[in-house]
């Protein structure tokens, strides 16, 4: 008997069907092995634009985006080996980064990378520094390439190298290289930024 990827999926076993055997199905009007899609990969999806874009509802928006997009016109032809992940991925950022840019002020531009909570119990002095290194960080951010930002997010979700590798289509034996010169990238705009961020407070 063969058993089928609705089969699985009804079974509570969809973890046992690949990304490109659900891609495969989705081909052929599956909306089941679409459901199965979404809920794997949405809340790393919404991690990556969330720190992005720094703000809950616009990330559950463009995410959405990226499904809709995902389900009227799916990539590839459906082959099993096809990259659902780095597709997903690419286009998430990709989606991401022309929201930022579409804003017409600096500093909404830079709103992304915000801690998902504060401290509350900080005093306001204490809130203003945590703020202002979170902005430095944003503006750093937003200064290295899509994939560097991407690689640098995707590691602190949690990704493995092998993961990131797969996520981001990178040969696996670069990901460590490529990891570094990204997190050297940000180290440079971070302490150029900052350095620019003491100059004009003690000149204004």
């Amino acid at each position: 008997m063969t058993i089928t990827i609705q089969d699985q999926l009804s079974n509570g076993s969809a973890e046992d069907a690949s990304d490109g055997q659900l891609l495969n199905q989705m081909h052929q009007g599956d909306s089941v092995s679409f459901e199965a899609l979404f809920h794997r990969h949405y809340q790393r999806l919404y991690g990556l634009v969330f720190r992005l874009v720094g703000n809950r509802a616009e990330a559950e928006d463009i995410v959405q985006e990226v499904f809709i997009r995902l389900h009227q016109k799916p990539p590839s032809d459906g082959r099993d080996e096809h990259n659902v992940s780095a597709w997903l991925y690419r286009v998430a950022t990709n989606t991401a980064y022309n929201a930022i840019r579409s804003r017409n002020r600096l500093w909404q531009r830079n709103q992304h990378l915000v801690p998902d909570k504060r401290d509350g119990s900080a005093g306001p002095e204490k809130a203003a520094e945590q703020e202002e290194e979170a902005q430095l960080v944003r503006l750093a951010l937003a200064e290295l390439s899509p994939m560097h930002g991407q690689l640098l997010l995707l590691r602190q979700l949690g990704l493995s190298y092998a993961e990131l590798a797969e996520t981001c289509d990178v040969n696996p034996n670069s990901v460590g290289k490529t990891l570094s010169r990204a997190a050297e990238a940000f180290r440079e705009a971070y302490l150029r930024l900052s350095a620019q961020t003491d100059a004009e407070e003690h000149n204004p």
